[in-house]
């Protein structure tokens, strides 16, 4: 087991990564502060580790809700079945709660256990890929709404994250795939040298070879620790987290929340943030060819659906939370591993961009 440890003050935690921590509950007692667990989950996680995950809580009050499974149910009417399972167990201000699946279930736990009595702690458990390196790390909390992704939500930090690496034996090829978009995307960000090595180990990844997963793992989990550690609350550079998001958020909310899983969106966006970055006269052919290539062996797709025509990107681009007085900010690409968030470019290479970075 490897950890490490997002340095946030008084409010620091740990990140643990290793095989077989489900049944390790020496990582998570500590960081129980009352007698009572809520454990929410979902209904393909909780046959398979729920009973794992409750017994890591031996000697507690534990109850547990679950959730239905997927992106669409992201939003406030699930929500609520976390509140009603708290109030009706009389859950008090001291309970904590656990986040065991991927993205959807961390963030939705993470709103509810932001909110829940004005704040009650919360532990991740993250059993996808994508959480494992991303969602699950820095205390982004929310839900979705019908005109926008993670427009309603919270900043508020887990107490830890506990990464049981042995929960990808159980994941689909698809969201292994969609997982690896947000890894590649720390190389293209902040990390050159991992692009790289990404370049020649995205097969042994993609074959689940056990020490490359979990370096890949330890290394996106230490660059998101890193920013975080900077900038909470995305006053700075937290934003170049965001690569291709405003772009691949529109396609989530465009299609319908679940019909492109959230990695394959953004692995879209990035293309399509890159693409602009070489109108831009930033990114060369060569990165951009490079950033093609690295989605491609990942099984992600690099072009947006046919079905979202520019407008409809402009539409839903104009609501993205990271508008600042009616202009898209997008971060955008120097070279690989050099991003930088700009609101100030020409309006119509936005517009070849989502003219032009289309299949053929």
């Amino acid at each position: 087991m490897n950890t490490l440890t997002v340095d946030l003050g008084e409010r620091s935690y740990p990140i643990h990564i290793g095989r077989g921590l489900l049944r390790q509950p020496e990582l998570v007692r500590p960081h129980v502060h009352g007698t009572q667990v809520m454990i929410v989950t979902n209904t393909t996680v909780a046959p398979l580790y729920l009973d794992a995950c409750r017994a890591l809580f031996d000697g507690f009050e534990v109850a547990d809700v679950v959730l239905p499974d997927g992106e669409q149910y992201k939003n406030l009417d699930t929500l609520k079945l976390i509140y009603d399972a708290l109030m009706e167990r009389r859950f008090d201000r001291r309970c904590t709660l656990v986040a065991l699946g991927g993205g959807v279930i961390g963030d939705i736990t993470g709103f509810a256990a932001a909110s829940y009595q004005r704040g009650v702690n919360f532990i991740q458990v993250p059993t996808t890929l994508l959480a494992q390196v991303d969602s699950s790390v820095g205390g982004k909390t929310g839900v979705n709404h019908p005109l926008g992704k993670n427009m309603i939500g919270a900043f508020h930090q887990p107490q830890a994250v506990i990464i049981d690496t042995d929960t990808l034996d159980t994941l689909e090829d698809r969201q292994l795939s969609a997982g690896l978009a947000e890894v590649i995307k720390y190389g293209l960000i902040r990390d050159a040298e991992f692009f790289e090595y990404l370049e020649e180990r995205l097969p042994d990844l993609l074959a689940r070879d056990k020490g490359q997963l979990a370096y890949a793992i330890e290394r996106s989990c230490w660059n998101k620790a890193e920013v975080v550690a900077a900038d909470e609350r995305e006053a700075g550079q937290r934003a170049l987290l965001n690569l291709g998001h405003t772009f691949g958020h529109a396609i989530e909310a465009g299609m319908g929340y679940g019909n492109w899983l959230h990695g394959e969106a953004i692995a879209a966006g990035m293309m399509q943030a890159g693409y602009m970055s070489h109108l831009m006269g930033d990114l060369s052919e060569a990165d951009l060819q490079r950033m093609k290539a690295a989605f491609e062996t990942a099984r992600l797709p690099v072009y947006p659906p046919a079905e979202m025509t520019p407008e409809r990107f402009m539409e839903l681009m104009a609501g993205d939370k990271k508008v600042q007085a009616g202009r898209i900010r997008l971060v955008l690409l120097k070279a690989i591993g050099q991003a930088y968030v700009s609101g100030d470019y020409p309006a119509e290479l936005l517009q070849r961009t989502l003219t032009e970075w289309r299949a053929a």
